[in-house]
């Protein structure tokens, strides 16, 4: 009695080890169909769906990237604190990666508006190589947070760089745009959506 016992303790055990493992996978999968449904139905895969979606930014504070100066003096660092009693975009880049450059020009253009302040997030980089970049092209940023090992962007629910949110004045996450700002996207969702959220703190 207590072998037969044992065996369904050992085969319960079992079966509770291969759940956990196969949650992983469980959870690439449904990934992967969301990429494939945008695929095979021509929808946008820089929309993807995020958890974060109407809910309130992490709580975060990082450093300022050191020796980052503009017209004001040296530009601070960046918080949750700092992203509440305006509109914000906040833009998550590095040195390294390509698209982030190819995005910044629109990114310069965004900084000249008015209603909203435009953040940055330095996503596993080294300075030096940040503040070459920021030199070459220019900085659109009010504020800039260095994120060194990329422990902020995961509470972001970042996929990679770059990535662009817009938040709300009350700090909620209005609006998540995965991939290069193009002049396309820019047109077709990210300004009608940084519109509402303008319209909506007017209207608060």
């Amino acid at each position: 009695m207590a072998e037969e016992t044992a065996g369904h303790s050992g085969a319960a055990t079992r079966r509770r080890t291969l759940l956990v493992a196969a949650i992983p996978l469980l959870v690439f999968l449904a990934l992967a169909g969301i990429f494939l449904k945008q695929l095979l139905y021509g929808g946008n895969t820089q929309e993807i769906p995020s958890a974060l979606i109407g809910k309130s930014i992490p709580q975060f504070a990082l450093a300022p990237l050191e020796g980052l100066s503009g017209p004001q003096g040296p530009v601070p660092a960046l918080d949750s604190a700092a992203l509440k009693g305006k509109v914000s975009i906040v833009n998550v880049w590095a040195s390294w990666c390509a698209p982030c450059r190819q995005e910044h020009p629109l990114l310069m253009e965004l900084a000249g508006g008015e209603g909203y302040q435009v953040a940055g997030i330095n996503y596993k980089d080294k300075s030096e190589n940040a503040l070459r970049f920021l030199g070459q092209l220019g900085n659109p940023f009010a504020a800039v947070g260095v994120d060194p090992r990329g422990s902020a962007a995961i509470d972001w629910g970042v996929y990679g760089v770059p990535e662009t949110f817009i938040v709300g004045t009350d700090g909620t996450i209005l609006y998540k745009h995965v991939g290069p700002l193009m002049p396309e996207s820019m047109k077709a969702s990210f300004m009608p959506a940084l519109q509402a959220a303008l319209a909506k703190a007017k209207a608060q």
